[in-house]
């Protein structure tokens, strides 16, 4: 049996599985395939039903991550291929170049003031520009830069230089190439989190036409204080305050034309982005535009009486039928009001689409290697009485990659397939129940 575990996925899930297996004595593999781990919880400002700041309760568990004696980090990295069986799988995993020495870089920012290519940021979701040579998030770990090959004009065209002369350190290195190496893992622990469903495919919400639609993820960045406006609501298409907002909820969710599911979270989201819209500014009014509200974690209810009472947002029962725009570029909500049945309409400076969290891309590529089963929303399947594990022995789930959860419930579950993984390397974990049918 072997007592190293590998762990699919850097966010805050993965990362609380390695933390529970690192402090159990196990060697942990934690393989991610951006620069950085953090995940989806980095580009959160805040987190409900506490509002604590997200990267607050992140940042610590990323740095004991990447200090732990018994994890180690395999950034800008696939898992490629996986042979044997539990207790002994044999790991493939590929990894990109990042084009810095990580062991050289001291994250100083030098070269990233100096670079002269802009491209949009992804970690912003589009909203702001960075250079071709740049660090994830400021919060990054590792605190390592990376060199984007699609756009630096020395790698594209075999000009410029500019970082590698700048560099101080000698941490540019053009020349790193891809690589693949084999690890020997008694366990493996999925935790690839979610995407955000792209709502460009709902023509009657008009995203992507109507500038000042914008979706929850995009509103993320806009409210955080690091993120492009300072944590200045403005509208996209003119830079004033948003002082009249409307969340449509169920943007792609429980939809039998894209997904079928309720993506469990969005309820609660769009309450805690309302309230803190009217905490950076005490004039802006919400209107939650919803099916059914879902408030049933602890605490949930109260969040949303709360909201309500002190914090001017209004909970609408509601099917919107479209969004179009006046004269003003100002959104105009269209719906049916599903208490009394009348069609209304309402104008708001900024409208944002509470969009489904859908597994991540590639889903379906990592099931493959992994020689596991999805269901039908492409969610790994799980085991009804032991829901950590998949339906291949040794190799475990958690987090929402396995089925919508917030991130208490998926922290939860982290911490459960972290048990099941310890059990499987230590070789004490007889199979019970069976394999999924």
């Amino acid at each position: 049996m072997n007592r190293d575990v590998m762990v699919i996925g850097g966010g805050v899930v993965g990362i609380q599985a390695a933390l529970d297996l690192g402090d159990m004595g196990f060697r942990v593999h934690l393989v991610e395939k951006k620069a950085s781990i953090g995940g989806r919880m980095a580009q959160l400002d805040k987190t409900f039903p506490t509002n604590d700041c997200s990267l607050c309760i992140l940042s610590p568990k990323m740095a004991e991550c990447s200090r732990h004696p018994n994890i180690t980090l395999h950034t800008h990295s696939e898992v490629t291929e996986v042979t044997g069986s539990a207790g002994d799988f044999g790991v493939t995993v590929h990894t990109m170049p990042r084009f810095v020495d990580e062991g050289a870089c001291t994250g100083c920012h030098e070269c990233t003031q100096k670079c002269p290519v802009k491209v949009a940021d992804e970690f912003d979701m589009g909203l702001r520009m960075r250079e071709a040579v740049h660090m994830y998030f400021l919060q990054a770990v590792p605190a390592v830069v990376s060199i984007d090959p699609e756009h630096c004009l020395y790698l594209t065209k075999g000009r410029c230089g500019i970082c590698k002369r700048v560099c101080e350190a000698g941490a540019i290195d053009y020349e790193q190439q891809e690589s693949e190496f084999t690890l020997q893992v008694g366990a493996i622990v999925v935790a690839t989190g979610f995407d955000p469903f792209d709502p460009s495919v709902l023509k009657p919400y008009g995203y992507g036409k109507h500038r000042n639609v914008i979706t929850s993820m995009e509103y993320e960045r806009l409210i955080c204080a690091s993120g492009p406006t300072g944590g200045h609501l403005v509208r996209q298409s003119d830079g004033k305050p948003a002082k009249r907002l409307g969340f449509i909820q169920c943007a792609g969710s429980r939809d039998i034309k894209h997904n079928r599911f309720c993506s469990s979270v969005c309820c609660m989201y769009a309450t805690k982005e309302a309230i803190l819209a009217n905490e950076h500014d005490r004039e802006v009014r919400s209107t939650i535009f919803y099916v059914d509200l879902r408030a049933a974690g602890k605490g949930f209810q109260e969040y949303v009486n709360r909201a309500q009472s002190e914090y001017k947002v209004d909970y609408v029962r509601a099917r919107v039928a479209e969004i179009m725009q006046d004269e003003m570029e100002c959104p105009v909500i269209c719906y049916e009001d599903t208490v009394t049945g009348e069609s209304r309409s309402e104008t708001v400076d900024l409208a944002v689409l509470a969009v489904s969290l859908v597994p991540r891309r590639g889903a379906q590529e990592l099931a493959d290697v992994l020689e596991v089963e999805l269901d039908e929303d492409n969610f790994i399947k799980t085991a009804p009485f032991s829901p950590a594990d998949t339906t291949r022995r040794g190799i475990f789930a958690c987090g929402y990659c396995r089925g919508p959860a917030d991130i208490p419930e998926s922290v939860a579950q982290a911490s459960g397939a972290a048990a099941r993984a310890a059990e499987i390397a230590m070789g004490s974990l007889e199979l019970v129940g069976g394999r999924v049918s």
